[in-house]
């Protein structure tokens, strides 16, 4: 099967680099997979999950908070504000990240603020679905 290039860019660490034969995003407007010689795209990422599939049953999971995802036909770059290997996530990470937000937002007064820090917190607490936390 055709292979393109991936690149995962955490804050810290690079946290993927390799060719891939598809890799699911969670993009803002929608769940997305792209495959080899995918249409050249920049979108937004929410909280969630990228799977990479790297053969036919083979593959990694990581955890992604926020970023942005360059996507073109021979390669997918993934810069993210927060990431992490799904193995090094757990409910208390989670639970931690929620209640920051939550003081956070009862901290504003700004309206559109308060809106965008809801927004997060939905996006964790389905994160923990997701996650089955």
């Amino acid at each position: 099967m055709a292979t393109f290039h991936f690149d995962f860019v955490g804050p810290e660490r690079t946290l993927y680099s390799g060719e891939v034969q598809a890799v699911q995003l969670p993009g803002t407007e929608g769940e997305m997979t792209v495959l080899p010689k995918h249409a050249p795209v920049l979108t937004t990422l929410k909280v969630g999950v990228i799977t990479v599939t790297e053969t036919s049953g083979h593959g990694k999971r990581i955890y992604v908070q926020g970023g942005f995802a360059d996507i073109g036909p021979e390669a997918v770059t993934v810069l993210a504000e927060r990431a992490a290997p799904i193995e090094e996530v757990n409910p208390a990470m989670l639970d931690k990240e929620i209640e920051q937000a939550e003081l956070e937002r009862d901290a504003t007064t700004d309206h559109a603020k308060r809106e965008q820090i809801n927004a997060q917190i939905v996006q964790l607490q389905e994160a923990k679905k997701v996650l089955d936390f």
